[in-house]
C-alpha cells in the first residue's frame, strides 16, 4: 500500500507539477483520477474546496495547492531538496516558479482551447472520464464538452483574445521557446543537472497542456526539441542524480526569460497587489483586528501588455501569494547577500521589482486565501 495518494488528473496543469515532484522525491504514492465521485466523497469534504491536485499524507492530512504541497513535504528530511540554499539561485528559482505558475498559463490555455479541430476529440474524452469513466466514448465526449466549456470560458479572462493572440504566439514561438531551447541545449535542468522548484513551476504548463495536447506538442517537438527532452526528463526524474550549478551560478541563457518576466509579468503583479490593497481597505472599514478576510478569485479588470499589444484581463489576487515568495525572500537577505544578488537583478532589469512593498500579505487559511487584519 502506498504511503501517499495524489488526487489529480493527467490533463490538469498543477497535477502535473505535483506528480513530477512526488516522483523526483521518490515518494511512494497512488495516482488517483479525480472523478466526480472522488470530488464528492474525498476532495470537497477533506479540503473544503473544489480544486486539484490534493495529496493525502501517511498521517491522513489532505494538502491542497501544489506550492503548499511542496512546501509542506519539503519540511521532511530528504537528500533531494528542491529549494536552492544560495542567495541568487534561491531567488531566481522562486521567480521562475512564479513565471511558470502564473505567466505560462496564458500560452497553456491558448494552445489548449483555441485549436479545437486538433485538440477537441482528445480533450473532451479526457474531461468525460471525470464524470462518466465507464461510459462509451460518445457519452464521455458529451459530458466532457460540458465540463471543458467552463475552462474554455477562462481564456478571455486571461486576456487571450483575437487582439492579443498574435502577440502571444509571437512571444511564445519566437522568443520563449527559442530561449528555453537554447538553455536546454547546454544544461539538463534550469539551474543545473537536477531539478529545483523552478523546474517544477515550468513543468506545470509545459507538460499537461503544452506537451500532452496534440497541437502544442507537435509545435514544441518541431520548434524546440531540447525543451521536449527536458519535459521527458521532468515527467519522471526519479533516477536523476545531479547538482545545482556551483558558486551560485545563474547562466546567461536564462536572462531573456527573466527580462521578459520583469518587463511584462511584473507590472501586472504590482497592479494586482495595489488593487487588492484598495479592495481590502474598503472591506475592512468596520472589521475588528485579527479578522480574516477571504480574497476573491477575481477583482475586476486591468490593462496588461504582451509585446507591443495591450489588452484587458481579469485581476487575479491569488497571484500575489506567489509574488510574495520571491519578494519576502529578497527582503530576508542580509546586506552582504544583497550585494551578491543585486548586480544580477540589474542585468535582468529586475532590481526595481524587489523593492516593491506589499501592504497586506495574502495567507492560506483552511485552503482559502485570506488577508488577516492587523
Amino acid at each position: 500500500m502506498a504511503d501517499y495518494t495524489l488526487y489529480g488528473a493527467d490533463f490538469s496543469m498543477y497535477s502535473g507539477k505535483a506528480r513530477a515532484y512526488l516522483r523526483y522525491k521518490l515518494f511512494n504514492f497512488d495516482d488517483v483520477l479525480s472523478t466526480a465521485d472522488v470530488y464528492k466523497k474525498i476532495i470537497e469534504p477533506k479540503t473544503g474546496v473544489k480544486y486539484i491536485p490534493v495529496v493525502k499524507t501517511p498521517s491522513g492530512e489532505y494538502l491542497q495547492d501544489t506550492t503548499n504541497i511542496i512546501d509542506h513535504l519539503e519540511e521532511l528530511p530528504s537528500s533531494r531538496p528542491v529549494y536552492p540554499t544560495t542567495p541568487k539561485q534561491r531567488l531566481i528559482s522562486l521567480l521562475l516558479e512564479l513565471y511558470g505558475d502564473e505567466w505560462l498559463v496564458m500560452p497553456a490555455m491558448h494552445y489548449r482551447w483555441n485549436f479545437d479541430t486538433v485538440n477537441q476529440p482528445y480533450l473532451y474524452k479526457e474531461f468525460g472520464n471525470i464524470i462518466t469513466p465507464n461510459m462509451p466514448g460518445f457519452i464521455k465526449h458529451f459530458f466532457g464538452k460540458k465540463i471543458g466549456s467552463r475552462f474554455k470560458a477562462m481564456v478571455p479572462k486571461l486576456g487571450i483574445t483575437k487582439h492579443s493572440i498574435p502577440a502571444l504566439e509571437t512571444w511564445f514561438e519566437k522568443e520563449f521557446l527559442p530561449s528555453l531551447n537554447e538553455h536546454f541545449t547546454h544544461y539538463e535542468f534550469l539551474l543545473g543537472s537536477k531539478p529545483c522548484i523552478a523546474d517544477f513551476g515550468f513543468i506545470a504548463s509545459l507538460w499537461a497542456h503544452l506537451y500532452r495536447d496534440p497541437y502544442p506538442k507537435n509545435l514544441i517537438s518541431e520548434q524546440a526539441p531540447k525543451v521536449s527532452k527536458w519535459i521527458e526528463r521532468m515527467k519522471d526524474a526519479s533516477k536523476v542524480e545531479g547538482e545545482l550549478f556551483a558558486n551560485d551560478k545563474i547562466p546567461e541563457t536564462l536572462y531573456p526569460i527573466l527580462k521578459n518576466l520583469f518587463e511584462f509579468q511584473w507590472p501586472i503583479l504590482e497592479d494586482t497587489s495595489n488593487r487588492l490593497t484598495e479592495w481590502y481597505a474598503k472591506e475592512t472599514n468596520n472589521i475588528s483586528t485579527g479578522h480574516s478576510v477571504e480574497i476573491p478569485r477575481m477583482l475586476g479588470m486591468h490593462q496588461f501588455k504582451i509585446g507591443d499589444t495591450e489588452e484587458q484581463r481579469s485581476v487575479m489576487p491569488f497571484s500575489q501569494w506567489m509574488m510574495q515568495r520571491p519578494l519576502n525572500y529578497y527582503t530576508s537577505l542580509t546586506s552582504d547577500e544583497k550585494k551578491v544578488v543585486d548586480p544580477l537583478l540589474k542585468k535582468v532589469n529586475g532590481l526595481y521589482a524587489m523593492r516593491f512593498k506589499i501592504e497586506n500579505q495574502v495567507m492560506r487559511d483552511n485552503n482559502r486565501m485570506v488577508i488577516r487584519s492587523n
